[in-house]
């Protein structure tokens, strides 16, 4: 049940970033401090990109690049900020999601090892009762013997058969 919860809420998260995103874009240009660093940050990146693609293309690079006019630096800028916006909220999204589903595998090994040692701990268990048991077993065939009841009683040995019928298989 959880799960779908989960996912359904990073889709919304995600969904609702888009146009918080728009929005963002529409109000980067307003504020003249912001948008004074929102023109140098996309004249940075215009001149980034196209010495990139001079580069991929063979072409100079050491060819001065025109600056972008305000608006299209304004544009650039603010299509960026929506773009890091939204795929920061993919990746904390992301993120969220791994961390959770390590959590819930490590919740899971946990448990593993704890029904594997609750196993080793029967059989060690189990282990001892049969040592006991076995003891047990002696101790009351030594009384039987003891006693002379080991005719009346006929105690199997571990191979099934009564004692003097082993003795009886074994060849002279």
């Amino acid at each position: 049940m959880m799960l779908p919860v989960v996912k359904l809420g990073t889709l919304v998260l995600k969904t609702i970033a888009k146009p918080i995103a728009s929005r963002l874009k529409a109000e980067a240009g307003r504020h003249p401090k912001f948008r004074q660093l929102i023109v140098n940050i996309a004249q940075v990146n215009h001149r980034f990109t196209t010495n990139i693609q001079r580069r991929i293309y063979g072409h100079a690079t050491d060819v001065e690049i025109r600056p972008l006019n305000e608006e299209k630096a304004v544009q650039a800028a603010g299509d960026l900020l929506g773009e890091l916006f939204v795929f920061s909220v993919a990746t904390a999204a992301l993120i969220f999601e791994v961390q959770r589903s390590a959590r819930s595998e490590a919740r899971k090994e946990e448990i593993r090892q704890k029904e594997i040692q609750g196993v080793k701990d029967r059989e060690e268990e189990l282990a001892r009762e049969i040592e006991i048991l076995k003891q047990k077993y002696a101790e009351l065939e030594q009384l039987a013997r003891g006693r002379g009841l080991s005719g009346i009683l006929p105690f199997r040995h571990g191979n099934g058969k009564p004692p003097e019928a082993s003795k009886e298989a074994k060849p002279a």
